[in-house]
């Protein structure tokens, strides 16, 4: 389907409503920032569908685009809670738990600090993830089947060796400290 600028820019204009409806509706509040960049790529997806014949008249355009939007603020949603996490995950790991004050590497990297989590045996990673949410070890425990003394043992040696998953890779300084 051939679609021109003028007809897309008519749909926009007649559609811009309902789309926004949909992101306010569908976008957690604290991401209402955000609310632009959903708008281009719920318009952005629109119009490659359109192009491609993605659109099947199944539907009023306006269900279709109120779809899409709901759709494209829930991956904003899920974009940029990870891209939170990713941030807590960085001061954590660097600061909180694993790296002390003098060692801190200036150059963490978010991606990186990620891939070095899945260095931790499953064992540790899971109790140390559960631990770094906030989660009491009481309900790590119960929720794993463990005793709360495993519990404790794995969040103090999962650290541990974190610290020297980090240390190696160069993202702390190489004095060992516990």
């Amino acid at each position: 389907m051939q679609i021109t600028n003028e007809e897309f820019a008519g749909i926009v204009d007649g559609t811009k409503a309902i789309v926004i409806s949909a992101i306010r509706k569908h976008l957690f509040e604290n991401y209402k920032h955000a609310a632009e960049d959903v708008v281009q790529e719920v318009y952005l997806r629109a119009f490659r569908s359109l192009v491609k014949g993605g659109f099947e008249n199944r539907s009023k355009l306006s269900t279709w685009l109120y779809a899409i939007a709901k759709n494209e603020a829930i991956r904003m949603n899920y974009r940029l809670k990870r891209e939170e996490q990713k941030k807590d995950l960085v001061f954590f790991f660097s600061k909180k738990a694993f790296i002390s004050e003098s060692e801190q590497s200036p150059d963490l990297d978010s991606d990186e600090i990620m891939e070095k989590i899945g260095l931790l045996p499953v064992r540790f990673r899971s109790i140390i993830m559960m631990h770094y949410e906030g989660v009491k070890e009481e309900e790590i425990a119960e929720k794993l089947e463990l005793p709360r003394g495993t519990v404790k043992s794995r969040i103090h040696k999962g650290k541990i060796i974190m610290r020297g998953i980090l240390k190696k890779a160069g993202l702390g300084a190489n004095n060992e400290k516990s």
